[in-house]
């Protein structure tokens, strides 16, 4: 059963949406090995078609331009490359190919696959929400800014549905970036004022 991940750079208020002033001022080194470790074990990317388009349009020419981050451009390159789209796509980024019906059931077949072992989903907030909703994200690793952007695409939009989670590991960078990995959870069940009051202020000796 492969492990589906999702990475996000998110605001302190929540967007995801990222804008180049207020994310790359936070980016050092320490990002960098984090988006790294990220990548590293995927065999497979997950897209939305946004967010393909972005990654399409600038990594094969950063491959092709040999500098720094030439390398890395060329490992996204090679990876097998799944594209989330309403619409038909022309494919110029080699090893990339669009999801066939619907979104839901062509991930679950995916995680299912055998000879996948983990799926990445960098960016693509329309399809962590809709995954999120049909319980097949494993794990969220959210890279949260110390920044309110105060407009752009929520991570979590409005609805009923609670997504109660895990927390598996943090970390705070140089920067006031803090690394956040999370895994779904049961729900902590039901508890009123009347279960914790003995906890508050003024009652613990």
């Amino acid at each position: 059963m492969a492990n589906i991940v999702s990475t996000l750079f998110l605001s302190l208020d929540g967007v995801a949406e990222i804008a180049e002033d207020w994310h790359f001022p936070y980016f050092d080194e320490n990002m960098g090995r984090a988006v790294d470790e990220d990548y590293t074990a995927a065999d497979v990317l997950l897209l939305g078609r946004v967010t393909y388009d972005s990654f399409a349009g600038a990594w094969p020419d950063r491959e092709s331009a040999g500098e720094d981050d030439a390398a890395f451009a060329k490992s996204l390159g090679d990876r097998r490359k799944i594209v989330a789209s309403r619409t038909p796509l022309d494919f110029t980024w080699r090893n990339s190919e669009l999801i066939e019906g619907d979104l839901v059931e062509a991930v679950t077949a995916l995680k299912t696959d055998p000879g996948v072992q983990s799926i990445l989903i960098p960016g693509s907030i329309s399809v962590v929400q809709q995954l999120l909703a049909a319980g097949l994200i494993d794990e969220l690793r959210l890279l949260v800014h110390p920044v309110a952007a105060r407009s752009g695409k929520r991570l979590f939009d409005e609805g009923n549905a609670r997504y109660p989670l895990r927390l598996l590991k943090s970390e705070t960078f140089p920067t006031g970036v803090v690394r956040l990995l999370y895994a779904p959870a049961p729900g902590p069940g039901e508890t009123t004022y009347e279960d914790v009051k003995g906890m508050g202020p003024g009652t613990l000796e």
